[in-house]
């Protein structure tokens, strides 16, 4: 019997689904060709910045952008290796298949040359995933790791299952399987947004790492809560939810909807609040994504209004609920 992973389909998951196939029509609907190779460009960079910085990696959407562009940045030698390595294997997406081996193995082999000693190569040793001085996760021996790609790989070329299920339950085996020395985050997030650009082209456009990166203790938390249960539903269930809010921000609106955004940000607010304790209490860590994801859109929709108006860059501005 070919290998089946355990996970199980919870209405919410199918919900995520639906809502999900729901917004990619529409957007499949407004693509803007003219637009397309901007959006792309701008989105990989965020997709870049966000799946390094889950990593540790401290550049910013604008050194990322010089680096693309050729020019001269003052960073450390290593992570600016991350981000032309990721570069390069971002721009070769469209030129892998999700069920081969080889091109896992060359993915892996660019994404982390002169990184490691051991790229483009599985494991030799045991590994495991720690949580500051905790061991969170013991991946399996080394000597198992080329049988259990293979199953997974093999699953993937065969599953009938959506590929919004399909590219989650991977990513979450990926990761469980861990099947290199290194680098096996920023591959897993690789593969996925591969697996979904198969299903739709569209997805080339939708940096879902940065949203990733902007909740990654959720993201861990759902891969550990994975493991205790030996089913991946939490896992999927996360992914998804990241996917949709993606997907909600790049469609179009025909009319001036809360976004799931700024829905949290008056979640949120209670009475008069400084940037910084909104920024706190919705655990955003990046200053820009806060500001022109939910913070802007609150504004320009009159949702929650400035205490200081006259003054916006005052270091004493709040904001409040507006009505």
């Amino acid at each position: 019997m070919s290998y089946q992973p355990p996970f199980s389909m919870t209405p919410k998951i199918i919900d995520l689904i639906a809502q999900i196939s729901e917004r990619v029509g529409r957007l499949t609907a407004y693509a803007d060709h003219d637009q397309a190779l901007h959006l792309r460009r701008v989105n990989r960079i965020r997709s870049i910045q966000g799946s390094l910085a889950i990593e540790g990696n401290t550049l910013s959407e604008q050194q990322i952008t010089a680096i693309l562009d050729g020019k001269r940045v003052i960073a450390p030698p290593r992570e600016i290796q991350e981000v032309k390595n990721a570069i390069r294997a971002y721009d070769q997406l469209k030129h892998w298949q999700p069920c081969s081996e080889s091109d896992l193995l060359q993915a892996h082999q660019i994404l982390m040359a002169g990184l490691i000693d051991e790229y483009g190569v599985y494991r030799q040793g045991s590994v495991g995933v720690m949580k500051g001085s905790e061991v969170v996760h013991i991946a399996p021996p080394a000597q198992r790791v080329s049988a259990l790609m293979t199953d997974l790989l093999q699953w993937v070329q065969t599953s009938d299952h959506h590929p919004l299920i399909t590219s989650s339950v991977f990513h979450y085996e990926f990761e469980f399987i861990h099947p290199f020395a290194d680098g096996n985050g920023r591959m897993g997030r690789l593969w996925q947004s591969l697996i979904l650009q198969q299903w739709n082209p569209l997805f080339a456009n939708m940096p879902i790492e940065s949203l990733v990166y902007q909740f990654q203790q959720g993201y861990y938390r759902a891969l550990q809560q994975s493991t205790e249960h030996s089913d991946s539903a939490h896992f999927i269930q996360f992914m998804l939810e990241q996917v949709l809010d993606t997907v909600v921000q790049t469609t179009p609106q025909d009319d001036p909807q809360v976004t799931p955004q700024v829905k949290k940000l008056l979640d949120v607010m209670v009475g008069e609040m400084s940037r910084d304790e909104l920024q706190h209490a919705l655990r955003l860590r990046d200053r820009k994504s806060f500001r022109e994801r939910y913070l802007k859109p609150a504004l320009a929709q009159g949702m929650i209004e400035m205490t200081h108006p006259d003054k916006p860059n005052s270091k004493l501005q709040k904001y409040r609920k507006k009505g």
